[in-house]
């Protein structure tokens, strides 16, 4: 018989014990994994939708509020600022600020928001059109690969927001023009996969703030009937793997004969009419992220300045996300001593099993060694054993952490319609499997030693 399967029997003759240290192995290793699996996930969230974004500006209230509604978007928004506050930001010239991107939030689509900005929120995270088009037109829609998957939704399907971020057929905006998907997004890992994208106008009309089409002029149309089809917008797009934004030429029919060449490094225009945002003052947005052209003292200040001095709240969100950190990681930190412990534990449990069981095996033992076992076979026998128990705990606890991960992504994805994969396996998995193999090996050692010991004769004729 191989030592292998004679160790596995030993362990098995006393299945009470071989449980006890198995549980409190897997226990430690489950949760040690677990918390890896969190970690590591949690922070390639957070690192993907920073997107170089320098500063976040929105209405006053919390800094990490601001953060996580405008970027995570797993919070409400601290609520609206008008355009004329934050005006100065839109201004290509400006001596700081290279870009500029509007997002006007509060509705959404069974849970998942719908957001009023323009194209360029697609650039920064580096999203490519799967299939159709972005938006052109108010009421057209680009979603997120999730989006597309989860609630089975093509090219061309219709569908009525709700108001806020939760499923409430009592909140069901019927009573406006549905939403028209023409364009789906390929998978980028971050937050672009679960948000519904339209143009900033459109959140404006879903909200009733139907004033702003009269501005200069510039009339569009009966929008308490909601009837879009006298506006004959005709978009030639310019695009590069699906949407560049370097040239777009707008031929308007109606009452605009005018042909209107803008360019997106003029990021705050409409869809509908090309102009900027900037002409709408009275018109509200939720939030602006800022991007900077290069990092000196004035920009350092601009957040203080912007919150000392105006109705305004900025706030970067490397700080925050940093401070979100720091708040974690006492629970984090407490969890890992815990599942250190744990692990500690099982292996003076495994040590105590093998410890005991000598007393009830010396006369096997002394067979061995009579039936040609050398003193390092009995060594060897008690070192598998120790090893067998540490491999077991913790396939079984790696198997209890990717299981207790994917009900964490359930909840998660029920939640906030982020995406965590629970059968994600890490390199530092390997080295958790090491670090169980020692302390196996440590734990059957002096059992080991004391095993080899065994006095033959003694122990035959005491028996």
């Amino acid at each position: 018989m191989g030592l292998l399967r004679l160790s596995w029997k030993n362990l098995t003759s006393k299945p009470l014990s071989m449980l006890l240290s198995l549980v409190l192995f897997a226990l430690g290793v489950g949760l040690i994994s677990l918390l890896m699996l969190i970690n590591n996930q949690m922070q390639d969230k957070f690192d993907k939708n920073l997107a170089g974004i320098d500063l976040v500006v929105g209405s006053k209230g919390s800094p990490l509020q601001l953060i996580l509604s405008s970027m995570y978007h797993v919070d409400v928004p601290t609520g609206n600022i008008k355009i004329k506050e934050c005006k100065a930001f839109f201004n290509p010239k400006h001596p700081f600020i290279e870009k500029a991107i509007p997002l006007s939030m509060g509705d959404s689509y069974k849970s998942y928001r719908i957001i009023g900005t323009n194209p360029d929120l697609i650039d920064i995270y580096e999203g490519k059109i799967e299939s159709g088009k972005i938006w052109e037109k108010d009421f057209e829609v680009t979603i997120g690969a999730n989006i597309a998957k989860d609630l089975n939704l093509n090219i061309g399907d219709e569908f009525n927001s709700s108001h806020g971020f939760v499923m409430d057929d009592n909140l069901v905006h019927d009573d406006i023009e549905k939403f028209k998907v023409v364009g789906i997004l390929k998978p980028t890992g971050s937050v672009l996969d679960q948000l519904i994208l339209t143009s900033t106008p459109t959140y404006w009309k879903s909200h009733g703030s139907h004033d702003h089409g009269d501005h200069d002029g510039h009339d569009h149309g009966d929008h308490d009937g909601h009837n879009h089809e006298d506006h004959d917008h005709n978009h030639d797009h310019a695009h590069h793997d699906g949407h560049d934004h370097d040239a777009h030429a707008h031929d308007h029919s109606g009452e605009h004969a005018d042909d209107h060449a803008h360019k997106h490094d003029e990021p705050a225009t409409t869809a509908t009419t090309g102009q900027s945002l900037t002409d709408f003052p009275e018109q509200e947005i939720t939030t602006l992220l800022l991007f900077f052209k290069h990092r000196n003292f004035q920009t350092l200040n601009m957040q203080r300045n912007i919150n000392e001095n105006t109705e305004m709240q900025a706030a970067t969100p490397a700080i925050e996300i940093n401070r979100l950190y720091s708040m974690m990681d006492g629970g984090m930190v407490l969890l890992q001593r815990m599942a250190y412990l744990i692990v500690f534990v099982s292996g003076l449990s495994i040590f105590i099993a093998l410890y005991n069981s000598l007393r009830d095996r010396k006369y096997e033992l002394a067979q061995i060694r009579v039936m040609g076992g050398s003193k390092s076979t009995l060594f060897s026998l008690i070192i598998l054993e120790g090893l067998l128990l540490a491999v077991l705990g913790f396939i079984i606890g790696i198997l209890l952490s990717h299981v207790g991960m994917s009900l964490f992504a359930g909840y998660l994805k029920d939640s906030y319609q982020y995406t965590f994969d629970g059968w994600k396996f890490l390199p530092e998995e390997g080295l958790l499997l090491i670090g169980a193999l020692v302390i196996g090996f440590v734990s059957a050692i002096i059992p080991a030693i004391q095993a080899s010991k065994t006095d033959i004769s003694t122990t035959l004729t005491n028996y």
